[in-house]
């Protein structure tokens, strides 16, 4: 850290002032990017997850396939069962027999109706497990497109901020070095503790130009003589008068 303690304060508050202008460009390029990498992680995890589903439905649809299945064996066996029953009948030597055989017969008949009643209640499961596939995959595709072009604007303005990013968190670092160390702690506090991270702010209209409260006339010529470092009584952000923040500017 270089040695400022023997700088004016009107020094301390242009190296914070230009500190402050260059951390807001970078906030800006920020800005400018929003919510777009969160979206797209965002929509890569509904993608996952739409993928899970899809897997776990195509296991859900073998498994009805598969009791079908045999269900399908078991009605083919209980006919089988029922035509050799047809044909001992034909060899029965007394009613005893014939009713014994009929009664395996009507039970091999109800075991066909329950497999065709297993099918049928199957078939259903099956053809709703295969439209909310469809409509899985379709969402899926959905997803995809808003994906690559979230994808596709975030590259293109990553593309065209990125250089300019780099010089000016350059910047950035080299005016840090021109901070006061105990002005640059609580810029760094005050930074932090608003979204917009402003920490040093002009005087507009009067008002504090962090949280707009009406600065009195008294204050406001104490801040244009530079004699001390002044916050907002309200928000705590350093303030600056408007020719002090129209001086110092940004250079390319």
């Amino acid at each position: 850290m270089a040695n400022v303690k023997d700088f004016s304060i009107e020094e301390k508050l242009v190296a914070v002032l230009a500190l402050q202008k260059i951390d807001s460009k970078i906030d800006e390029i920020h800005t400018l990017k929003g919510e777009l990498p969160m979206e797209v992680n965002d929509l890569e995890d509904e993608i996952q997850g739409l993928k899970t589903r899809l897997m776990n439905i195509d296991n859900e649809i073998a498994n009805i396939n598969t009791f079908i299945d045999a269900k399908n064996d078991a009605k083919r066996d209980a006919q089988a069962l029922i035509k050799k029953y047809e044909k001992q009948q034909e060899n029965v030597k007394n009613s005893r027999e014939f009713e014994a055989i009929n009664k395996e017969m009507e039970m091999q008949e109800l075991e066909v109706r329950l497999c065709d009643k297993h099918i049928k209640d199957s078939g259903y499961d099956l053809k709703d497990r295969m439209n909310v596939r469809i409509k899985t995959e379709e969402k899926i595709k959905d997803v995809e497109e808003a994906l690559n072009q979230k994808r596709a604007e975030l590259e293109r303005i990553t593309v065209e901020t990125d250089k300019e990013e780099k010089v000016l968190v350059e910047k950035s670092v080299a005016a840090k070095e021109k901070v006061d160390a105990r002005l640059l702690l609580a810029y760094e506090r005050i930074r932090k503790s608003y979204k917009n991270g402003l920490s040093v702010v002009p005087i507009h209209r009067d008002s504090c130009g962090g949280c707009f409260n009406v600065i009195p006339p008294q204050r406001q010529s104490e801040i244009r003589q530079h004699k001390k470092i002044i916050v907002c009584e309200h928000c705590g952000r350093i303030l600056v008068d408007s020719d002090l923040n129209e001086k110092v500017s940004i250079k390319d």
